[in-house]
């Protein structure tokens, strides 16, 4: 066997040959015959008893053909690794054409690699993202206790519409039928007009000017009326609303019955820590959210600073291999901008991991996956024998799918070290911002 790795021009993607001699299949083709003719059943002779020459002229050919299969992709596979070349995907085999194995005694394979090159990470603290430091407003505060009172609030349907209602009915463009949709709209949003939406009956017919009812705020409009952000930015002239339903919710009295339905038994116990726990729940998801931007910024930012030559040929050729079926050649160029980056930021991550020595351990996975069951059964501690319980079902569900839900937890405790790395070695400038305003610059 001779195997030769010709790289392109470019240096990106190369073919690598695997030349087979019948030496180097001869011994294991002949002994699978033999071993074959000792276990086939084939009428007129008995078990054991099939001569090598007829199992040779019945199956040979396709003996042949599995052990040159085996025999390439392990030869392919060693040379790689012994080697260390980094390869993007896998090897793509080169069409062979008048192959006779009856006749050929020499074989040549060709495949095609897109190499992968190395490169350097920005230099430390050579970048800046933002955190943002987000104050909670009143109006924000004012939003989520409707939200509460909307969900544990009675709800009821009345006669006539009020402010705070919500009316549900269909929604068209003025004398285009066409364009009707189901819609619950809300009368708290209306910020010009309100007046119109308050009196209102089921079959009562409503005609307004849609953008500027909602001040031409494409995110309201977009919330309720099932248009794109980007449909409802556009939209001018005048709507007609259908009224079929008046929904009210009554607002909920303010007690342990409502603190406990909305943070669990006796977390709260008065009005006071009720307010207090709420404004403490919403920064924490302002936060959440927050350092979610900073990971977004971090990730952006190091793909677009990272100089890495990729063989973007083959990487199409590749991803079209890959996802036989699923994407179209059309479809990968029109999104191979986004294919590229996940790549580069596939290879920024690893080259950290491999560069810090970052590991995950089985007791963070573990860990991890109980603190999320902990969390849907909103139980913030628990005994020792519960505990072991909970224990018990993360084991499971972590064993469920043949491990896929252990490696997704492998990867997510992976990707957030690689981030935290990162973190590190970037310059983090904290930015205060109001909730309205990181909600817009957010929104979509």
């Amino acid at each position: 066997m001779n195997i030769t790795l010709d790289k392109n021009d470019d240096q990106l993607s190369a073919i690598l040959t695997v030349h087979l001699t019948e030496a180097d299949y001869a011994a294991t083709v002949e002994n699978k015959l033999k071993d074959y003719s000792k276990k086939a059943q084939i009428k007129g002779f008995r078990p054991g008893k099939v001569p090598v020459a007829l199992v040779r002229k019945m199956y040979g050919k396709g003996i042949l053909v599995e052990e040159i299969n085996g025999l390439l992709g392990k030869s392919v596979d060693g040379y790689i690794k012994e080697n260390n070349i980094k390869i993007l995907g896998e090897p793509l085999p080169v069409q062979v054409k008048d192959i006779d194995f009856d006749m050929q005694k020499e074989f040549d394979f060709q495949f095609e690699l897109g190499l992968l090159p190395d490169f350097e990470l920005p230099a430390d603290q050579s970048l800046n993202v933002d955190r943002h430091q987000v104050s909670l407003d009143d109006n924000t505060l004012t939003e989520t206790y409707d939200q509460i009172n909307r969900q544990f609030g009675e709800s009821t349907n009345p006669e006539v519409s009020e402010a705070g209602d919500y009316l549900y009915g269909k929604l068209k463009k003025a004398d285009d039928e066409a364009s009707e949709r189901p819609v619950l709209l809300p009368i708290s949003k209306v910020k010009n007009g309100a007046e119109k939406f308050i009196g209102l009956k089921p079959g009562d017919v409503l005609t307004f000017d849609l953008s500027d009812a909602f001040g031409g705020d494409a995110s309201s409009i977009a919330s309720f009326s099932g248009l794109s952000k980007e449909e409802a930015g556009k939209v001018s002239g005048d709507y007609a609303l259908t009224v079929e339903k008046i929904n009210r919710t009554e607002k909920p009295e303010l007690n342990q019955e409502l603190f406990d339905k909305v943070f669990g038994k006796d977390i709260v116990t008065s009005a006071e820590e009720f307010d207090t726990k709420v404004r403490e729940t919403i920064q924490e998801n302002y936060d959440r959210e927050a350092e979610g931007f900073v990971s977004r910024q971090i990730i952006d930012k190091m793909v677009d600073a990272t100089t890495i030559q990729i063989p973007k040929e083959f990487f199409k050729k590749w991803l079209l291999r890959a996802n036989e079926g699923k994407l179209t050649a059309e479809q990968i160029e029109e999104h191979y901008n986004d294919y590229e980056k996940e790549l580069k930021w596939s290879m920024i991550r690893n080259k950290v991991v491999e560069e810090q020595g970052l590991k995950v351990s089985n007791d963070e996975i573990v860990e991890r996956t109980m603190q999320k069951i902990m969390g849907q059964f909103n139980l913030p501690e628990i005994s020792e024998e519960l505990q072991e319980s909970v224990r018990g079902f993360a084991d499971n569900f972590l064993r469920q799918e043949n491990g896929k839900n252990y490696v997704q937890e492998y990867e997510a405790i992976l990707a957030e070290k690689v981030i935290e790395n990162l973190r590190g070695k970037v310059v983090v400038n904290d930015n205060p911002i109001s909730a309205e305003d990181f909600r817009t610059q957010n929104a979509g």
